[in-house]
This record gives structure tokens, sequence and C-alpha cells, in this order.
């Protein structure tokens, strides 16, 4: 499962200079998006340092499985290659980076990201959010039934719902506040209005690399095959319209408004270092059903992930002020593993196809500073958060701008980053 190569050699440096110590682009990392150069058409591109290579251009320096590939608007024919071919992608263009004899060649391919728009790295055909942040379920259980905070299924079953692909946008594209019926606990019937009640949710997102063919379950010992890569994920919502909804059939319109991606995949081979074993589960839990348990996932199914939320409020930029840190903590607050999450997905014969999104659900902590959303940062709107310019939020207001990151360390290596997963909100209309 943890392959490490030369591409993750912290020795190794760029001859594209800004990547030489890039708190998130560096050589070792290499995530692959889409994105369109000043007053150019949408193709793919390789994120390096303070500039993205332009790979539509290197077609014919890559391998032979690989670069007719790099051609489209998407990157579904990428993600669909065996690990292999793709494995084989990433050593070439570390080896085109690394190595200056390649310099004058590749120079005039490369474009300022500054300058650039990056778009949606796959055509999504399906997007499905999971529930497996326990402390997040924990925290929000215990707002609606203090004494049983988790249903019995939870630590049996991954609980997963199904989004809406069409709403799927990159970071920087700004959030519209929804409009939907809401009521109150004090009010005698629902209205119809914009959200009072919006929020954020700090996740992990999932992009399938091969999938399956209907009816053909993915066994564990083979998901991490078919996971091609990892984004930062924020799954918009509106509290007091899912408050009033979600029973009996779930999340709907509080959920499927807007949902925020980091456009660049972090692939699966570039984060090989930064593994970790899942952590133990609390003594008289039930061991997962055999279907969901591999020993090698336990080993290595948790990534050594620093996990962080900003807010910066209109007021706040335009005096200046940096954004404020909500959260922070690690990404193993996760119940279940990624490849848990896609065995279960597909467990029943459901076909995964290449460029599908899994979001894991909001990942929080257990105790306050590091929790995933301000329904439970606030508890519920009781205890709104102090600004450093005087404000206060209990839930988002017009204006607000919401940044997630995500930085992957570990020992003797060199860290990476995701890029920001960030959007604004503006009035409903």
């Amino acid at each position: 499962m943890s392959l490490i190569d030369e591409t993750h050699d912290p020795s190794r440096t760029s001859w594209v200079e800004s990547a030489n110590g890039h708190g998130e682009f560096p050589i070792q990392n290499l995530p692959l998006g889409i994105f369109s150069p000043p007053g150019h058409h949408v193709r793919p591109g390789v994120a390096i340092g303070d500039y993205i290579l332009e790979l539509s251009g290197v077609g014919a320096l890559l391998p032979d499985a690989v670069g007719h590939l790099l051609t489209g608007p998407t990157l579904n024919p990428v993600l669909a290659l065996p690990a292999a071919d793709r494995r084989g992608l990433r050593r070439r263009l570390s080896d085109l980076l690394s190595n200056p004899t390649h310099r004058e060649t590749l120079r005039p391919l490369l474009h300022r990201a500054a300058d650039c728009v990056v778009h949606l790295p796959a055509a999504i055909g399906d997007y499905t959010d999971f529930y497996v942040g326990i402390h997040h379920a924990t925290n929000v259980g215990k707002q609606f039934r203090p004494d049983n905070p988790l249903l019995p299924n939870y630590k049996y079953v991954p609980i997963g719902y199904h989004g809406r692909a069409s709403s799927v946008r990159p970071s920087g594209v700004p959030v519209v506040r929804p409009n939907g019926q809401r009521k109150a606990p004090d009010e005698e019937r629902p209205s119809f209005g914009p959200s009072r009640r919006l929020d954020y949710e700090l996740e992990l997102g999932i992009w399938v690399g091969q999938g399956n063919a209907l009816g053909r379950p993915i066994p564990i010992g083979e998901a991490q095959g078919h996971i091609a890569g990892y984004c930062l994920l924020n799954d918009w919502s509106a509290r007091d319209v899912q408050a009033w909804e979600y029973q009996p059939l779930g999340p709907f319109l509080a959920k499927n408004f807007h949902t925020t991606v980091s456009p660049w995949i972090v692939t699966a081979e570039a984060l090989a270092p930064f593994r970790l074993a899942q952590p133990p589960r609390p003594e008289g839990d039930p061991q997962p059903l055999p279907y969901l348990f591999d020993e090698e996932d336990q080993r290595q199914g948790a990534f050594a992930l620093e996990l962080e939320v900003l807010l910066s409020t209109a007021q706040m930029r335009a005096d200046g002020v940096a954004p404020f840190t909500l959260s922070q903590g690690p990404a193993t607050n996760m119940y279940w593993t990624m490849a848990q999450i896609v065995t279960h997905h597909a467990s029943n014969g459901c076909n995964l196809q290449p460029g599908d999104l899994i979001g894991t659900g909001t990942i929080s902590t257990a105790e306050a500073g590091g929790f995933g959303s301000l329904l439970e940062i606030s508890q519920g709107g009781k205890v709104p958060v102090s600004l450093p310019n005087g404000e206060t939020r209990a839930f988002l207001e017009d204006g607000d701008e919401v940044t997630l990151r995500a930085t992957a360390r570990a020992a003797g290596h060199v860290p990476i980053g995701f890029g920001a997963c960030t959007a604004f909100i503006i009035p409903a209309p």
C-alpha cells in the first residue's frame, strides 16, 4: 500500500525555484488539476511551487500509456488508469521537474498560478457524503439526544447519503445563501426564506480512480487501488432547513445547494509517506464486520494531516484584520478508514466510476478547538464565537469567507499541502 520511492526523497529539488521550500506544492507533491491560463481554454496541469506546468504540451515526454490522455478538459481518463500507470506518470513528472536538462524545453509551459483560473479536476458523475467523524457525530448527537448521541448502527456501518454532483464547485466560487423552509422551535408554522443558520463542514474528499462493474463489490483489500487521490471538501449546510426536513429520509435541500472542493488532486502516491495506523477503537466497541476489516488497512489506513479552518468577515477584510482560526486538529479523528468507506459504498454492487467524489463527513476533535463546524463551536447557536475585531458569529453571515487547509507532515519527509478550499457567502436571491 505505502510505496515510497525517489519522488519522495526530501533532498530532491526542482529547477522551478519557487517549489523549493514551498509550503504546499514542493516537488514531492505534484498534484494534478485542470486550469486555464489567461486567454486560453482549460487544460490539465500539475502544481509546482508558484507555477502550473501545462501537461498537454509535454505528452511526448510522458509514458505512452498516459501522455495522450492529458489533452482534454477533465482528468477522468487519467483517474481511470491503473495505479501503476499513475505512479509512472508521477515518477516521470518528478524527473522532468528536477532534472535541469529539461528546463529550457518546459519553461514555456509554466504559467504563474496567480494568473490562472483553476477548475474542477474531473467531471463528477456522482457525489456521496459520509459521516465518519465520530466526534462530530457525538457532538451533534448530544445536542439532540444528550443521553444517546450515537445511534446503535453508527459503530457497525459507515453512514452516508447521496449528495448533488451538479452543485460541486472549485475553491473561489461564491456560495449563494440558500432559501428554504425553516421552523424554529418557538415558531408555530414553518416559513420560507434565506437560511438563518448557514454553516460549513470540514471534510476530506476522495477522488475515485478505477471503478467497479455494477454488481461487483470492491473487496476491502483492493479498495486503496480504487482511490486516485484526495482533496479538501466543504459540505455547506443550512442547519435550520436541515432540522426541519431531515426526518425521516435525511439530508436534502439543506445540503445540495453548494459543495466546495480544493481544485488539486493530491495523489494517493504523494501521500504514501504520511500514512498512519488507524487509531484503535475504544474498548468495548464492536470489531468491524469481516467485509470491512483488513489488517494492512488498519496498519496504514489513516493519514498524518493537520487540518485548519479560517474565517474572515467582510469587516475584518475592510479593516485589514487577518483571518481568524476557528479550529485546528488532526485528520485521525475518523471512525472508518478511506478504504472502508469505498468498500462499503460498493458492497451492495453499486458501481463507482472514475471521477466520482466521496466526502468523509465532518472531521472534529473530541475537545473544543478542533470542532469542524459552527454548529459544534457555538453549541447550536447558544455560545457565539468572539472574533478579534469584536464581531461575533453563531452561524455564517453574508460576506463571510471560510477557508479550509490541510498539511501532511511526517518525520524525515517534506511537508505537502492541499491548496486552499475557500468560498465566501453572498446574499440569497
